[in-house]
């Protein structure tokens, strides 16, 4: 049997680079003032259409509003656990959360450039990858340089080489 060390229930740590702080303020300032005035407008106008036990509209906007306060309460409790990086402190000398790092692929020659952020701000499309993806964990701590395996999913590893940290 194993023992609860009563720390599941806890919420994590959010690690965030200042861009991502700044721009999880940016959404909550949006969603607490033009968002919510836009749906309490739209649950007006259902309201106005008679009988709420059969409106579509209302039903559609009340769970819109519901939705809408969820996610802000989602980003309130992300900005109250957070714990904001700053990757130019510890200089360019190793790869940090924050640290934008170019590496090349050693298998296929290809250049990519990645930066390291908190999980909250993972962008694989912006090339921003988590601290806690396989990528995020092999490169933590390396120096320029540095060859590192990336575990593949077919049990294969892929070598990226750091070409550059900023």
């Amino acid at each position: 049997m194993q023992h609860s060390t009563g720390e599941e229930n806890l919420p994590r740590d959010v690690i965030l680079t200042k861009e991502g702080l700044e721009k999880l303020k940016a959404e909550l300032e949006h969603l607490t003032t033009d968002r919510r005035r836009e749906v309490a407008e739209r649950i007006k106008v259902a309201r106005e259409f008679g009988d709420i036990s059969e409106n579509s509209e209302y039903d559609d906007a009340k769970n819109e509003q519901a939705m809408l306060e969820a996610r802000v309460a989602t980003l309130e409790e992300r900005l109250r656990s957070a714990t904001v990086v700053d990757a130019h402190k510890g200089g360019n000398e190793q790869v940090r959360i924050g640290s934008v790092v170019n590496i090349k692929d050693q298998k296929s020659g290809k250049s990519i450039v990645y930066t390291i952020v908190g999980s909250a701000e993972t962008d694989l499309a912006a090339g921003k990858v988590s601290n806690e993806s396989p990528v995020g964990q092999a490169l933590l701590g390396q120096k320029r340089n540095a060859v590192v395996d990336i575990p593949l999913p077919s049990g294969k590893k892929r070598q990226l080489k750091i070409t550059k940290i900023g």
